[in-house]
């Protein structure tokens, strides 16, 4: 599903049919995320999570629901690579450290969704958007990697969907703050809008969504531009 800034989902296929379409197309890694299973208080639908590792080849990261160590253990039993935790995390951020001593750091990511306020203020929202939480987003990155996180994944909610670009300068704020990966996600729109990412924004990587579901650019395309522009990718 896809949407603009957290709303307005809509169908963007099947997803196994998508993930082996970005597995071939040189995608590094696919990102799976339930977006209704924290809201629905439910786990990640774990017949899902084991078609989509059966098509694919790069790393797999999923989330959605994970509340302790033996849901992510079902997981990675299913294929999963890696595993994101997000409202859980803000619920209980001693998950975090549980969730590192048990599987390694390098399989813990933590998901933050965050919209600038009035006040100027970035604030983190938890399940699927919905509710916002008192926390601030600077702040909350910096306590996820000294818990234990391995990467950062930032989603501006007043980016997402817009096609307006990354929130470059938050992205940023985050990546100085902390000495792990931040993936940049929400607002991808053009091949620059990536490049930004990576060069104002100082982001490890750059997730997108619609701009590949919907066949604006391929994850070639993407790649090629960024090289020629002086971006280290896979090719």
């Amino acid at each position: 599903m896809k949407g603009t800034n957290f709303v307005g989902l809509r169908d963007a296929g099947d997803i196994v049919e998508l993930a082996l379409r970005y597995s071939l197309g040189g995608a590094d890694e696919l990102v799976f995320l339930d977006i209704t299973a924290s809201h629905d208080r439910r786990t990640t639908m774990l017949p899902w999570v084991r078609s989509v590792a059966r098509a694919v080849d790069i790393p797999f990261t999923v989330g959605g629901g994970i509340t302790s160590v033996a849901d992510v253990e079902a997981l990675l039993g299913c294929g999963a690579d890696k595993i994101s935790v997000n409202s859980s995390a803000l619920d209980r951020p001693e998950l975090i450290t549980e969730l590192a001593e048990a599987f390694g750091s390098q399989c813990v990511v933590v998901a933050v969704d965050a919209r600038q306020e009035d006040d100027g203020q970035w604030y983190v929202y938890v399940k699927g958007g919905r509710e916002r939480t008192p926390r601030r987003l600077f702040e909350w990155a910096e306590e996820a990697w000294r818990r234990g996180a391995g990467e950062i994944l930032f989603t501006s909610m007043d980016n997402d969907g817009t096609n307006a670009g990354f929130a470059c300068e938050a992205t940023a704020r985050i990546s100085q703050s902390v000495d792990i990966p931040v993936i940049a996600s929400g607002g991808a729109g053009s091949l620059g809008d990536f490049y930004d990412a990576f060069a104002i924004g100082c982001a490890d990587a750059a997730l997108a969504a619609g701009v590949f579901h919907y066949g604006r650019f391929t994850v070639r395309q993407v790649k090629e531009y960024l090289a020629s522009r002086g971006v280290e990718v896979r090719l």
